[in-house]
């Protein structure tokens, strides 16, 4: 019995070490590409990119802490992951009242700068998908920032085919709708990400 219980924490070790060593990886690959992809946005004058940008934002401040949970007990996961939900409302938010201004302020983005770093902000979340799928049902720290990772990639097809739509119509009616449907999927994101937190709340046993 007691060689059991020493082979369990054994692999709960190498388990805890590899999230942390996957986490760390993903979190600077978002802080570096938030930080890019912004700057394009700006520049840029998309919203969708924007969008995008914030994801990536949100990802690594998720990321970050999920660090911190991957050491926590099943309670302290679940704390963490409401918090995520949390911020990818946050971050839907922030894109609404983009889009809003927008709305009132007519731009045309330009689809070149859109093109080029929605290409690399793809690649730079294909290698975090990449790095997450094995971790994708281990708890619902590691299924949360799974659900992050995927959302990015379809922002980044997304911002693709608002750039092609901005070119063809020569307008900026595109990345608007582009960014109305990705504020959209960040709601249903957080939702999923808040629903599944609350249910591990509510199954986790409290701590005396």
């Amino acid at each position: 019995m007691p060689d059991a219980c020493c082979n369990d924490d054994r692999t709960l070790a190498v388990l805890r070490l590899r999230q942390r060593g996957t986490l760390m990886k993903v979190l600077w690959i978002n802080a570096v590409m938030f930080l890019v992809i912004a700057g394009a946005a700006l520049y840029g004058r998309s919203t969708a990119l924007l969008s995008d940008s914030l994801d990536n934002l949100g990802d690594a401040l998720t990321y970050g802490l999920s660090l911190y949970a991957v050491t926590g007990n099943q309670r302290a996961k679940a704390r963490v992951a409401l918090f995520k939900g949390a911020l990818i409302f946050l971050g839907a938010a922030v894109v609404s009242g983009q889009i809003a201004w927008k709305l009132a302020h007519a731009v045309t983005p330009s689809h070149e700068v859109m093109s080029l770093f929605a290409l690399i902000g793809l690649a730079a979340n294909g290698a975090c998908l990449w790095l997450l799928w094995r971790h994708r049902s281990e708890d619902i720290n590691m299924s949360s920032v799974f659900e992050c990772s995927r959302n990015d990639i379809a922002s980044n097809l997304s911002v693709l085919l608002a750039a092609a739509g901005v070119r063809f119509f020569q307008s900026g009616w595109p990345d608007l709708l582009v960014a109305t449907l990705l504020a959209a999927l960040l709601l249903r994101s957080s939702w999923r990400v808040l629903r599944g937190a609350v249910a591990e709340l509510r199954g986790a046993p409290r701590a005396s």
